[in-house]
């Protein structure tokens, strides 16, 4: 009896809490949510569920580990590549997470739930810690830093939530560039009096690429915030008419 407590404590020891995140992960990049559960873990794993359950109480607790495996190892900068602004800090945090998201199909709504149903998870601070920083070492006044954080933060997931949308809409069957060509036709073809802009901004559709799309918004919020505040923590004042 003995023989066999040893050797089942030695397999689940072996079964760290990381490999099943690890294996977590694979599963949903492969088959999403909806194909991640205990049972194929455990043949992925190629061991028995009870063991898997030693690690994880459940598959919202692995959700939210899985997720933070992935923004956490989105996050990192090494140092040699270490920016040398607090902006460029933002970009580079942004983009860690856009590819994220664009690698990892099933992200984007994960970060969803964790941010509006368990802010209080390790998401969500890791997150907000990493482009908070920035904000403040950019000189924002304390009062600003939540708004101006959030602000940012919900431009970058949102975004990218959508972009990595858009890529899975169009799939693997579908040449993005014929796929805005005829939508941009399309777009120019509408009313003119009802959809001025539209038709205006159509040939733009046309040719944009969606990381300097994204640069570009998150440039322009950047601006607001740097312009908002200076770099002492004062409000700019408009001018007196």
């Amino acid at each position: 009896m003995a023989t066999r407590t040893r050797r089942s404590q030695r397999r689940t020891e072996a079964l760290s809490r990381g490999r099943i995140v690890e294996a977590a992960v694979e599963l949903l990049d492969a088959a999403g949510e909806g194909g991640l559960t205990f049972r194929a873990l455990a043949e992925h794993l190629s061991t028995g569920p009870g063991a898997i359950y030693w690690h994880v109480a459940n598959k919202g607790e692995l959700l939210g580990t899985a997720t933070d495996a992935v923004v956490a190892a989105a996050l990192v900068i090494e140092p040699a590549e270490s920016p040398d602004s607090p902006q460029n800090e933002i970009r580079t945090v942004a983009l860690g997470l856009f590819d994220a998201i664009d690698e990892h199909p099933w992200l984007a709504t994960q970060l969803a739930v964790q941010l509006s149903r368990s802010p209080w998870g390790s998401v969500t601070p890791r997150i907000f810690e990493s482009i908070g920083r920035q904000v403040r070492a950019l000189g924002a006044p304390e009062s600003s830093w939540f708004t101006a954080t959030s602000a940012l933060v919900h431009y970058i997931l949102g975004a990218a939530g959508q972009n990595a949308a858009n890529a899975r809409t169009l799939g693997t069957d579908t040449d993005r560039t014929e796929f805005l060509d005829a939508v941009s036709k399309t777009w120019e073809e509408l009313d003119p009096d009802d959809y001025p802009f539209t038709r205006a901004v159509a040939n733009h559709l046309r040719d944009h690429d969606d990381r300097e799309q994204f640069l570009a918004g998150l440039d322009l919020v950047l601006t607001g915030i740097t312009a908002l505040h200076l770099s002492g923590g004062q409000a700019h004042t408009p001018p007196s008419a």
